[in-house]
């Protein structure tokens, strides 16, 4: 199923392939609802094992355009897992002291270490996303980040990174009635910023750049999975499934007691033996 929604190789990729009311053959949200509630323990399980193992570090990188929902899955999806090694990072626009370094430098230092999962809401890719589309780099510029990113997350995979790219995919219909959604209801208004209306002008614009970077970036060690993101309950199905299919192939495992230890429990487990107690 995962392969559908998979893109491992540099192709020219056209956004307009894949249907954001895509739903995967489901009709519902209770004919997954057992599903995901297993999938929900099973990263629980691998998560755990994740930060005994020290073995890996997990970066799940959400992009999508606004109004996709990439703090909603992360919210649903990810709010289960033990706060104690997990944290998410969103990124807006640059501070003074971040501008003042490369690109990269601002994500660079959050990326997760090992044993740790973190989750990008919004990442490095803004910086040939947003800066392309209103002029603020040429396309000469735009392919050097490129080309510096596919760099960056093959030294993420070689360090032991397992990294998760995820573009929500929203029809620009959805997008317009989210919108009108938080401006009708009181409790979502504050959601709202005046620059989501004039930033669906560039909807085109925005469609060619990703399109541009999927083909630089994805891999087959750095795939790009593109989520149908119109229904809310398969965006969320979906992305849990990718998220526990990465997890699975770090075969991750409890580390075994070192010897300096096993010698403990043995001479403990023999004293235990002679007290009277």
């Amino acid at each position: 199923m995962l392969k559908s929604y998979r893109l491992n190789k540099e192709e020219e990729i056209a956004l307009d392939r894949f249907d954001p009311n895509d739903t995967g053959g489901f009709k519902s949200k209770e004919e997954i609802r057992d599903a995901f509630e297993r999938m929900e323990r099973k990263l629980r399980e691998l998560q755990d094992k994740l930060f005994a193992s020290k073995t890996n570090g997990v970066l799940i990188l959400f992009q999508g355009m606004d109004c996709s929902g990439k703090d909603g899955v992360i919210k649903k999806v990810l709010s289960n897992l033990n706060p104690q090694g997990f944290r998410a990072e969103s990124f807006k626009k640059p501070t003074d002291e971040e501008s003042s370094h490369d690109f990269l430098w601002r994500t660079h230092k959050v990326v997760p270490a090992k044993g740790y999962i973190t989750a990008f809401n919004r990442s490095y890719y803004e910086d040939v996303l947003i800066t392309r589309v209103h002029g603020m780099i040429q396309d000469d510029e735009a392919a050097t980040r490129l080309n510096h990113i596919r760099h960056f997350e093959k030294l993420l995979t070689d360090s032991g990174v397992q990294l998760i790219k995820i573009f929500l995919h929203i029809s620009p219909e959805f997008q317009l009635a989210k919108i009108r959604e938080r401006l009708d209801n009181p409790e979502k208004l504050w959601k709202f910023d005046p620059s989501d209306l004039q930033e669906r002008r560039y909807w085109d614009q925005y469609a060619a750049a990703y399109e541009d970077a999927f083909r630089h970036t994805a891999t087959k060690r750095c795939p790009w999975y593109i989520v149908p993101a119109n229904e809310r309950w398969f965006r969320d199905y979906l992305v849990l499934r990718i998220i526990l299919r990465s997890l699975e192939k770090l075969d991750l495992s409890y580390p075994k007691a070192s010897i300096e230890v096993q010698t403990l429990l043995e001479k403990h487990h023999e004293e235990s033996k002679k007290s009277p107690l």
